[in-house]
């Protein structure tokens, strides 16, 4: 399949065809800025369908609203019709179409001509009413709340919230290319869903003050070590938003690094729920550990050099022992009462990953000291 995207170096444009880029079955042309409309022709060549991103949210002059996206439309369209072949149309609008403002008029106008175009020509169409849209390359400073935030706040940049219980309507970038990929996909084969207006999903529905709380933690996450739930939902998309947005100077950070005559101790990420990262190093014939939980768990792995795992139950005093390198990946997990400890037994710097079930607590670490001493 191959597609015409209009508005291709666009926020949206830039997105949509760097997903393309990396299928097999899709191509795209680009219609940008550079182009002029003679040169539609040419580029309708071999086309099977248009996603037409192209249009303006925020001219000099409210009279660029009509030019920028009901006139560019019927232009557009006209071009299509001109070339004798009746090509499915997916048109980006927005939710200000609903509104009586100039922007939300001409988005409707633009929509209403998209949707003769296809009765006219007894073609498929299908428009999408976006509701803000964010995702990485959104210009900062311009229209989109979250990437004004993002840029600024990754920037130590004071933002402005006028009214921290506003409602906003956010989608996000990825959903907006996936959905037009998708549609493209149906409509050149007939098998779209019926109706000419959709709405990508998931749409998410916050306040303004929740944006931007979530945004200053993803900021504070570096000094505490504590991460957001960034693994799912709006939270990742805000999250691979956030970083998207950091400057490259900014691209690394330090962490605290704990040492004495034993080697280091490195914390690295504690989550709020899943536990913590670590790890530590430990000299040749250094033992680290010595000491059992009640409830909490950790495994170790050993990234470097050889160890020795020494384990004995806290009741029945029953000893276990097993040795690990790091040349065989193997996780060793400690017990709830067994004491355990861990012995450098090679000739060089040993290094051991660390996870832990829970953050350390120091007003009540559930850790206590006991030897486990020698095989008996």
């Amino acid at each position: 399949m191959k597609v015409l995207v209009t508005g291709a170096n666009g926020f949206v444009g830039k997105n949509l065809t760097m997903h393309i880029d990396v299928l097999d079955d899709v191509e795209y042309v680009a219609f940008t800025r550079e182009n002029q409309l003679e040169d539609l022709h040419k580029l309708l060549e071999g086309v099977d369908c248009v996603i037409h991103l192209a249009g303006v949210n925020r001219p000099q002059n409210e009279i660029e609203f009509k030019k920028g996206n009901s006139d560019l439309t019927q232009s557009l369209l006209a071009a299509v019709e001109k070339t004798g072949a009746a090509l499915p149309v997916i048109y980006a609008s927005s939710i200000q179409a609903e509104r009586d403002n100039p922007y939300g008029e001409s988005k409707l106008e633009a929509e209403q001509a998209v949707k003769l175009y296809g009765e006219k020509n007894n073609v498929p169409v299908k428009v999408f009413r976006l509701a803000n849209v964010f995702g990485k390359w959104c210009k900062p400073n311009y229209n989109s709340m979250v990437a004004t935030f993002c840029h600024n706040i990754s920037r130590d940049i004071e933002i402005q919230v006028n009214d921290a219980n506003a409602q906003v309507r956010l989608v996000y970038v990825d959903d907006v290319c996936s959905d037009f990929i998708k549609t493209a996909h149906e409509l050149t084969k007939g098998t779209a869903s019926a109706g000419q207006t959709a709405e990508v999903k998931p749409v998410y529905s916050k306040t303004v003050g929740e944006v931007a709380n979530a945004l200053h933690a993803f900021k504070d996450s570096r000094k505490t070590l504590i991460s957001e739930r960034v693994g799912d939902g709006f939270i990742r998309k805000l999250y691979a938003t956030y970083m998207s947005y950091l400057p490259k100077e900014s691209f690394s950070y330090q962490v605290p690094k704990y040492g004495d005559e034993r080697g280091v101790f490195v914390e690295m990420l504690k989550t709020k729920d899943s536990g913590q990262f670590s790890f530590f190093t430990a000299h040749p014939g250094i033992t680290r550990g010595g000491h059992y939980h009640h409830t909490k768990n950790e495994k170790f792995l050993v990234i470097k050099g050889k160890a020795h795992f020494g384990f004995r139950h806290m009741v029945t005093g029953e000893y276990h022992e097993l040795f690990t390198d790091g040349d065989t990946p193997e996780v060793v997990e400690t017990a709830p009462g067994w004491s355990h400890d861990i012995t450098n037994v090679g000739d060089e710097e040993m290094v051991v990953m660390l996870w832990a079930n829970e953050i350390f607590d120091r007003d009540n670490p559930d850790t206590f000291a006991a030897p486990v001493g020698i095989k008996e």
